[in-house]
């Protein structure tokens, strides 16, 4: 438990990319994960975010960085599909990352479960475990402080009905520096920022890390970007 807590608490005040590719996108491979990993790793990154248990093991197998773990998985007439279930907590826990997370949104998981519920079911099978919250709006946050999740992440942010045009840079991050400021947790922010300004700035602002993803691991949205402008 000391040595995770310890290096978890690395992470405090850096950066941690997130190395996914989805079924659909060019990249979609452990192979190519663990290797994205390296890279991130080469950096400066201090953690790694990552999908599914085989990524996870790759990427453990290659680099010696905490690893804050999920699942995307869709499931029929439900809208939750970051580690949605407890079939995704178990399989997350066949290789252990040092922190789970999971839609944290008041959105209904499969069967009609809540946040509450679900939380309690995983407290239940894994007290030890660190969990981390995936919202998308301020009450979401502070209620998923309130429930006691380890970590609050931004990472829903204008993904959700409830925060539908919001952006996590409005306002100088307006909504990031209102959850850290009530917030009792660990907040880590994500979501769009995709400068390094910006996740400086969000540092600065009070989150203990920042989650980077598609801007440095996403090479066909990063052309993209530049196509467009060109056009």
């Amino acid at each position: 438990m000391e040595s995770r807590n310890k290096r978890v608490e690395a992470l405090r005040g850096k950066l941690i990319v997130s190395c996914q590719a989805l079924p659909h996108e060019p990249l979609h491979s452990s192979f190519i994960m663990g290797r994205m990993a390296v890279a991130a790793k080469e950096g400066g990154a201090v953690g790694i975010r990552a999908n599914t248990k085989e990524d996870i093991a790759e990427i453990q197998a290659q680099v010696d960085l905490p690893i804050i773990g999920i699942v995307k998985r869709d499931y029929e007439n439900c809208e939750v599909y970051i580690t949605p279930t407890m079939n995704e907590i178990d399989e997350l826990m066949e290789v252990k990352p040092e922190i789970i997370a999971v839609d944290a949104t008041g959105r209904l998981r499969p069967d009609g479960v809540t946040l509450e519920e679900f939380y309690h079911q995983v407290r239940q099978a894994y007290p030890e475990q660190l969990l981390m919250a995936d919202c998308s709006t301020v009450e979401e946050a502070l209620f998923a402080d309130k429930l006691g999740f380890d970590f609050i992440g931004t990472t829903m942010v204008g993904y959700t009905e409830q925060s539908k045009g919001d952006r996590i840079e409005d306002d100088d991050f307006a909504i990031l520096r209102e959850i850290v400021e009530k917030c009792e947790h660990r907040v880590i922010a994500e979501g769009n920022i995709n400068t390094p300004e910006k996740a400086k700035r969000v540092i600065e602002l009070g989150a203990f890390g920042v989650v980077v993803g598609s801007i440095i691991t996403r090479p066909q949205l990063i052309t993209k970007s530049f196509a467009e402008a060109l056009d």
